[in-house]
């Protein structure tokens, strides 16, 4: 529990930092403070520190111990969970948000503040990358820490996969430069670990890798063609070469339901074409669109950005496809959602992963889930202005339907997607690694400072 500092230790840490301290009434201090996930909007901090570097993360992390109050980092502010908020400081990196990107070696040095916007302008001009979110407003730290996918996993690996050097301010305020040499554990545990348990990550380096043209895809069907469409989609993952990625899903916004295939092929249109053959023969898609496209046409092609409000989410890691029953079970739970006032509405979606994400060990990062198919994501949202019994209503709908479909898959969560209703998250995240990250935790956060409700060692 957080003291409360006076005005006057507040004064002293303005004049302590570089940056912008913000406290409740000042301008800009919801911006800086809220979080994305209008779920948790209620959560008001004492205060929020915009850091203009490491040195400020330093001064910052001092003062907070001086003064009992506690931490939490924000860095794109996307938790799901809403772990980027708190009652105490909320520690705000968004202005160390500059990237740079080495053509001639294929690094890519992103500040810890740094969001999807700003890491592909850097690496576009050199026609390289490595997975990405596929959110302009994602932030680099959460998406790495939590592991990372994007459309282009299956050939380029997870983002945690292509770190080969971060930079971390820990809780005694060492600044210690990790890689698979130095600081060995407390890398390994950077590539899967979750944000926000070993201390604040000021700066990552990437390798990446050179791209070329693409193709992308967007189909619609009824609902009616919903169980045909996951059945052979399915399959169709099975068996298409590691360039090609999808997004299966069903939604229900309001009266109407709409099943989905969204994706990527790191080829040609036409090759394209013949791998979606028996889904476009088995049911004609109301909407179809196959495009040629350019690397950076097809990132602008698979951007989603949440609409605005309240929203929640679980998931489950898929190691065979599913079978007809949970098929049908899936689709009627979406057709039964409770409606609400947010226009995003509820569903459920199978991403495809596997391939180079597989050709990892389970242990060799923090990331253990490198046996999945896919992972399914599973998700309700409303408005903040709806009445509590809404709410209620989606958040039943949303632990039943994670009930339902529990027999059919492995148990494992993604952490990218935390779910602050998960019982057993420590083996649903973490798996046979989880042993490991608490002994990592103890060596550099021995007294927790870094702490939060699904935090590592709590």
């Amino acid at each position: 529990m957080s003291r409360r500092p006076s005005d006057a230790d507040w004064r002293r840490l303005e004049h302590a930092v570089t940056g912008r301290v913000r406290r409740p009434g000042d301008a800009g201090f919801r911006a800086a403070g809220t979080p994305f996930n209008k779920r948790f909007a209620g959560i008001t901090p004492a205060g929020v520190v915009s850091v203009a570097d490491a040195a400020d993360v330093r001064r910052a992390i001092e003062w907070a111990r001086d003064n009992g109050v506690d931490v939490v980092v924000r860095g794109g502010g996307h938790s799901f969970a809403g772990h980027s908020a708190g009652t105490g400081l909320v520690l705000d990196l968004g202005a160390m948000n500059t990237v740079s990107a080495d053509g001639s070696t294929g690094l890519v040095t992103a500040a810890g503040g740094a969001l999807m916007a700003d890491v592909y302008a850097a690496i576009e001009p050199h026609e390289m990358a490595f997975a990405l979110g596929n959110s302009a407003t994602v932030g680099i730290a959460g998406l790495t820490l939590g592991g990372g996918c994007g459309a282009t996993s299956r050939v380029l690996g997870l983002t945690a996969d292509a770190l080969v050097a971060t930079t971390i301010v820990t809780a005694d305020g060492q600044l210690l430069q990790c890689d698979a040499d130095t600081n060995a554990d407390l890398f390994w545990a950077c590539r899967g670990g979750g944000g926000g348990n070993f201390g604040v990550t000021v700066s990552f380096t990437f390798q990446a890798r050179p791209v070329a043209d693409c193709a992308t895809y967007v189909l619609l069907w009824d609902s009616a063609d919903a169980a045909k469409v996951f059945s052979v989609l399915q399959d169709t993952v099975r068996r298409a070469p590691d360039e090609f990625a999808a997004r299966i899903g069903v939604c229900k916004a309001g009266e109407d339901t709409v099943v989905s295939a969204i994706g990527q092929h790191l080829g040609s249109a036409a090759e394209l074409r013949e791998i979606l053959d028996p889904v476009l023969s088995v049911a004609s898609p109301a909407r179809t669109s196959i495009a040629d496209r350019t690397f950076w046409q097809a990132k602008d092609d698979l951007r989603h950005e949440t609409a605005e409000g309240a929203f929640a989410a679980r998931t489950n890691i898929v190691t065979r496809p599913l079978p007809d029953e949970a098929i049908a079970t899936m689709l009627s739970f979406v057709e039964r959602r409770p409606g609400s006032g947010n226009p995003d509405g509820g569903g459920a979606a199978l991403f495809s992963w596997g391939g180079a994400i597989n050709r990892v060990g389970a242990t060799d990062t923090a990331f253990v889930h490198r046996d999945a198919m896919f992972l399914l994501a599973m998700d309700t949202s409303w408005a903040e202005d709806d009445e509590p019994a809404v709410v209620e209503a989606n958040l039943r709908w949303l632990a039943d339907l994670g009930d339902a479909m529990s027999p059919y898959v492995s148990g494992g969560a993604f952490q990218n997607f935390t779910d602050p209703d998960l019982a057993d998250w420590r083996t649903a995240y973490y798996g046979v690694n989880y042993p490991r990250l608490k002994q990592v935790k103890e060596q550099v956060d021995p007294d927790r400072f870094f702490t939060f409700a699904q935090s590592i060692g709590s």
